[in-house]
């Protein structure tokens, strides 16, 4: 706790020290199921409809917010916290909080000892527009990612992603740590996310488009982090942007 004070000191002193212009924004997507980094979510195996608002406030290159995911069924109730830097249009790092509030015994704010938190780190690059490929990799530091000796495990996720045209991405991303267990069920370095994003907007009418997209993936891991062999799994989410 003491920590997560510190850190609220520093962020209200970085904004009373900033003589720029704030903004808040909101908004929120339905996807037809949830699908992370190449993974589905919850015992449904991500076949359940999920509402994922946004709320964010920014200041600068500074931009503090929250991202939450619930399941139609219920099963699903995601809260996460972030904070992101925009050091330039080329580079930028993020901090977030992930809990999943279903699995959490003790309570939301619960940061001690066996919390559910799991905490990571990202560093993201986009190139120039001659040649704009992007480039993340996200490292998980501390929270519920442990070794079977309790000590951090520091799971790994990189990702490459590169425009076809305006509305066409192509994406491939990995795990890339032997000992990413518990986050990404691998055994060392795997690909758990290749696929393609396509969006369309379509216009209602001359002052409203409501914004689509499609994400066929595919997670091409095929041994779980004991050695035992697991499928290879295809996946077609679609979301509505509201």
């Amino acid at each position: 706790m003491k920590k997560m004070r510190f850190l609220a000191i520093c962020v209200i002193a970085v904004l009373a020290t900033m003589n720029v212009k704030a903004q808040f924004a909101t908004g929120a997507d339905i996807v037809s199921s949830y699908v992370w980094r190449g993974i589905s979510q919850g015992t449904t195996h991500g076949g359940t409809p999920n509402f994922q608002p946004t709320l964010s406030f920014t200041t600068g290159g500074l931009t503090i917010g929250s991202w939450g995911s619930g399941s139609f069924d219920g099963e699903i109730k995601e809260v996460d916290l972030y904070a992101s830097y925009v050091f330039s249009p080329s580079f930028a790092i993020t901090l977030t909080d992930y809990n999943y509030g279903f699995a959490q015994p003790k309570g939301y704010f619960y940061y001690g000892k066996g919390t559910d938190h799991l905490y990571e780190a990202t560093l993201a690059y986009t190139g120039p527009k001659t040649f704009p490929l992007g480039i993340a990799v996200n490292t998980m530091f501390a929270g519920s990612d442990t070794l079977s000796n309790g000590k951090a495990a520091f799971s790994t996720y990189a990702e490459l992603n590169y425009p076809i045209t305006d509305n066409v991405k192509v994406f491939c991303g990995a795990s890339v740590l032997k000992s990413n267990a518990n986050v990404y069920n691998t055994s060392g370095f795997a690909i758990t996310n290749i696929g393609i994003k396509v969006s369309k907007s379509i216009v209602i009418t001359d002052k409203f488009s409501l914004p689509l997209y499609g994400i066929l993936g595919a997670n091409l891991s095929n041994k779980y982090y004991d050695g035992t062999t697991k499928p290879t799994s295809l996946y077609f989410v679609a979301g509505i942007t509201l």
